[in-house]
């Protein structure tokens, strides 16, 4: 990621102190609130198709957003538009955070969710595309609200900035400072020496194979609305489902097929297939990590689809299509489901365990902690070994053929051993709560990988309604933390963040 800070800009006091650049801060998340209107405006008219009267409180928080961002945008009058490292991390931080609580304000005013906590819960779980739900009565909700729901998670598929650098060119200098800020972590590959132009090209891809999903799922038997929700959902690898049931509801192995691999799709990066449109075509084949990825998702697959053969009595193309279907979403941190996996032989849950740790590939619309992290840290420990037996020997950590320096390795570790930590504290604050130790445990690592599912009363047949609202509240910061991998977010509770330089 470092391959895109060509400059590190700061804005300073007189004496040379580095300061936040409070009015472009302002003047950033006005213009993003207009944007999140916008977006109200869209469900507004999808509410007057249906003719429902849910329309109004559409355009009641349009009007509110709308409001608040000319305010910020006031404040933000005869900004500087240089942007520090700093700068970036505030703005992306208040983007998801104002995001969230304006993008709650349809369900809570309809009263679709009447509580605060709930609200705020299923918009979160909405834009981090996590997919953990409070609803008992999904198909309650109107057609607006119901749109409104799949939309969070296909906006924050790539990221509210990332989406806003590819649509508005008012950000311009900062790009590359607010880009770094979001997509925290190990290095994308560059596509484009413009920020802007690669973030098009990525949504472009992001869009096609959501459309392509889309007309394929009405193929199969879904209705139109249903099927751009779903499209929204998968390609987002989010997992909200117009339905109670998910996926089960329409019964139809070609639906599952069509999912399954739109959602595998969209767990690779997506600059693998910006380089196949330039004609990169082996690039796609030859990238480690895609193959490290496809090999788990093969390998837990087969392991899986014996057990349900054997040990559950499917038949075999049932239990390869279960497995599957079960094991790709939960990998990619979609979190469909078709199946109970906690009825599954126990042994499985140790793997549905790792895939919710292991998550996707970098610079993909899934979760988790990301199959090039894996792929870094199994190289490292695999030299380890072999250096006990040859001291003396370099031994360089090698991935599409380049040696991954150092710095990179630490900062992979570091957030490999920050990871855990979150997790286990999540873990032990769900249990002080009055959680049962195994759903405490899934809530963390479902939470923090942006899984959705848990286990036991939270597991895939289930909402998570019954949570108690404190849990709901860690939960929320859980998948904030983990959408913008850790750092981002954590950073800002450091004192140093704050001080003058």
């Amino acid at each position: 990621m470092e391959d895109f800070i060509s400059t590190q800009m700061h804005v300073e006091d007189g004496r040379g102190h580095s300061l936040l650049n409070r009015k472009m801060i302002f003047r950033i998340l006005g213009i993003l609130l207009y944007l999140e209107g916008m977006m109200f405006l869209v469900c507004t008219l999808v509410s007057l198709f249906y003719n429902e009267s849910d329309y109004i409180y559409f355009v009641y928080s349009m009007l509110i957003n709308f409001g608040v961002g000319s305010i910020l945008f006031f404040f933000g009058k005869n900004a500087d538009k240089r942007l520090s490292r700093r700068d970036g991390y505030c703005i992306v931080a208040f983007t998801w955070l104002f995001f969230t609580l304006f993008g709650m304000l349809p369900f809570y005013i309809s009263g679709s969710i009447p509580s605060v906590t709930d609200a705020f819960f299923e918009t979160m779980s909405g834009f981090t595309t996590t997919g953990a739900s409070i609803l008992d009565n999904i198909e309650s909700l109107s057609h607006g609200m119901l749109f409104w729901r799949s939309f969070t998670q296909w906006i924050g598929g790539l990221g509210i900035v990332f989406f806003t650098i590819a649509i508005l060119p008012i950000f311009g200098v900062g790009n590359q400072v607010l880009f770094s800020a979001e997509a925290t972590g190990v290095n994308h590959d560059k596509i484009h020496p413009k920020i802007s132009k690669m973030a098009k090209g990525l949504w472009m891809v992001y869009l096609v194979l959501t459309v392509v999903e889309a007309v394929l799922l009405w193929f199969g038997g879904m209705g139109v609305f249903d099927a751009v929700c779903h499209s929204f959902t998968s390609t987002a690898t989010g997992g909200f489902s117009t339905k109670q049931s998910s996926i089960a509801y329409w019964n139809s192995p070609f639906i599952e097929y069509v999912i399954t691999i739109f959602t595998m799709l969209s767990a690779i990066n997506y600059s693998l297939y910006f380089l196949i449109l330039k004609g990169k075509t082996f690039r796609w084949f030859k990238d480690a990590e895609t193959r490290f990825f496809l090999i788990s998702v093969g390998v837990v697959t087969a392991i899986i689809t014996f057990a349900l053969y054997f040990i559950k009595g499917y038949g075999l193309e049932l239990a390869f299509r279960r497995a599957f279907f079960q094991v790709v979403t939960i990998h990619t941190s979609c979190g469909y489901a078709t199946d109970d996996y906690s009825t599954w032989p126990h042994f499985t849950l140790i793997l549905i365990v790792y895939i919710m740790f292991a998550g996707g590939c970098t610079g993909s619309t899934a979760g988790g902690m990301k199959s090039m992290r894996l792929l870094i840290i199994l190289q490292n420990v695999k030299n380890e070994f072999n250096r006990l037996m040859h001291p003396r020997a370099v031994l360089p950590v090698k991935v599409n053929g380049q040696s991954v320096s150092t710095s990179t390795i630490s900062t992979v570790t570091t957030f490999a051993m920050l990871y855990l930590i979150c997790t286990f504290v999540g873990w032990f604050i769900f249990m002080v709560i009055g959680l049962e130790m195994t759903e405490a445990m899934g809530i963390a690592v479902s939470s923090i990988g942006n899984v959705g599912p848990g286990f036991g009363s939270f597991g895939p047949a289930f909402s998570w309604s019954a949570l108690p609202d404190a849990a709901k509240w860690v939960s929320s910061f859980l998948m904030l933390i983990g959408r913008l991998e850790l750092f981002g977010i954590l950073l800002m509770f450091a004192p140093s963040f704050w001080e003058k330089r």
